[in-house]
């Protein structure tokens, strides 16, 4: 049950957070001189996900009260620590943060690790898959993954249950992935004995999944920390690249996809870059002659 919100403070606190951060420090362009300190709102509302008339009511202490999930995704927009994400949500009526699993607060070091990484594309996810947080580029290659509910968050449950997701990858490429989505996953639920969202999604792929059920009773166990993928892209077509775990923090992890120097996905992701974020549809993709790359 929500408590009173302190819409004053609320607002207060966050203009006061937006003003220490600079562009540098999420990985945008400086661009032209700026009259006061700190980002600008519409900036900080383009790193949440949220209109910037939203969040100019919840700075002026109007608005509708916000929902967990915008509130975790503004305490990633302005970098946050753990107790300011906590205040954040107390004064906006909540206790603390809800956990849900594994802490899935992304600390500072790994978000500046991937504003850093603004040529290639990169995300953060939890152990189980969970996507956190991811560039535009990530967000131009693999579409939008944030903002799920439920076991459906983790991509791996989205592999094993919804075929517009799995389309994305080129059928042949489907076993190896299963195999390794499979192995991951029983290391991090060995890792987190105990932990009821692990258990839980393991419980709902069983349910859902005879394939997942087949490659669960193997008791084959890897953790992955790079690998290649093939990802087919609505525009470009077939683009390949390494996968690459950089980064690990409190069992989440920073995910940088490459092209091999030299190859045709270095273009392919320029072009990608150039074209933005890409809207997938639901519907299993069908094969069409890819833009030709310059």
């Amino acid at each position: 049950m929500l408590e009173r919100v302190d819409r004053g403070e609320l607002g207060d606190f966050l203009r006061s957070r937006r003003a220490l951060l600079q562009p540098s420090d999420v990985g945008m362009p400086v661009g032209s001189r700026r009259r006061t300190p700190g980002l600008r709102r519409f900036e900080v509302a383009q790193l949440a996900g949220m209109s910037p008339d939203y969040l100019a009511r919840l700075e002026q202490g109007r608005g509708a009260t916000p929902s967990v999930d915008l509130l975790a995704a503004l305490a990633r927009a302005l970098r946050l620590s753990r107790d300011e994400r906590d205040h954040l949500f107390r004064l906006s009526g909540h206790h603390t943060a809800p956990q849900a699993g594994p802490d899935e607060h992304v600390g500072r070091a790994l978000l500046r690790l991937l504003d850093d990484l603004a040529t290639l594309p990169a995300l953060i996810a939890s152990d189980l898959n969970v996507v956190l947080a991811q560039n535009a580029l990530a967000d131009a290659l693999l579409g939008e993954q944030t903002g799920l509910r439920g076991y459906a968050r983790s991509c791996t449950y989205r592999w094993f249950t919804e075929p517009a997701f799995r389309a994305r990858q080129p059928v042949e490429d489907h076993d190896g992935e299963s195999r390794a989505q499979v192995e991951d996953l029983r290391a991090t639920v060995a890792a987190r004995r105990g932990d009821r969202f692990a258990t839980g999604l393991v419980r709902a792929l069983r349910a859902a999944s005879t394939e997942f059920r087949r490659l669960w009773a193997r008791h084959d166990v890897a953790v992955r920390r790079s690998d290649r993928r093939r990802i087919r892209h609505p525009e470009v077509g077939l683009v390949e690249v390494d996968f690459d775990v950089l980064a690990t923090a409190q069992g989440q992890r920073l995910i940088v996809y490459s092209p091999a120097p030299g190859t045709e996905a270095v273009g392919k992701l320029e072009l990608i870059a150039a074209l933005g974020r890409e809207r997938f549809d639901t519907a299993p993709f069908v094969d069409a002659e890819p833009r030709r790359i310059p």
